[in-house]
């Protein structure tokens, strides 16, 4: 089946083209692409060096970030240990970005599975998922127990992919409220299992 080109976008060398529902990002400068929902659109100044998001569920998302080569060179994701062990830094990074310093905030956190996969390009890619609750007091200043009534604030599911290339660790994220995820579940995985990370020409 022909790929039709459906956007292109100049910066880093990187072009989208349309598959099934789904669309591939590649970015050729920094040595990665991945296929993301076709309706979700590309933010910029995001933080990540590249971000989409659903334009109507604003708590979904992904993003790619990695690491500098001057910083910690990587010769395989099995640097990080078994997969397992993987499972446990990136809920811990993630736990960090989340802390909050807002009184009556609690979070609750669980890896929900860790795995290992060997894709068509011969290289090893860790996935881990993880489940994030957070929980707030609707009045963290009032004096009497009973007037602080916790409530959930958000459950989310957070997707990592990881991969090593040009000694750099590459990680794809996908975040996703518990109740879409069991809607979109087999897209996002679709999503997940299409990261890939490439050589760079130096």
């Amino acid at each position: 089946m022909a790929l039709m080109l459906s956007t292109c976008i100049f910066s880093n060398s990187a072009l989208a083209v349309s598959s099934v529902g789904l669309l591939e990002y590649i970015d050729t400068f920094d040595g990665y692409s991945f296929k993301y929902p076709k309706n979700w659109i590309q933010v910029r100044g995001a933080g990540a060096d590249i971000f989409f998001r659903d334009p109507f569920v604003l708590d979904e998302n992904l993003s790619v970030e990695f690491s500098s080569p001057s910083s910690s060179r990587y010769n395989s994701v099995q640097d990080l240990g078994p997969p397992e062990e993987a499972g446990k830094k990136v809920l811990k990074q993630y736990l960090t970005e989340f802390m909050s310093t807002r009184l009556g905030v609690r979070r609750e956190s669980n890896i929900l599975s860790t795995s290992s996969r060997m894709a068509d390009d011969g290289r090893t890619y860790y996935q881990v998922e993880v489940n994030i609750k957070s929980y707030a007091n609707n009045n963290e200043l009032a004096v009497m127990p009973q007037d602080r009534v916790v409530r959930l604030e958000w459950d989310r599911r957070y997707l990592s992919v990881l991969g090593v290339e040009n000694s750099r660790l590459y990680e794809l994220r996908l975040q996703t409220p518990e109740n879409v995820f069991v809607e979109e579940e087999n897209d996002l995985r679709q999503v997940m299992d299409s990261f890939r990370v490439n050589k760079v020409n130096a």
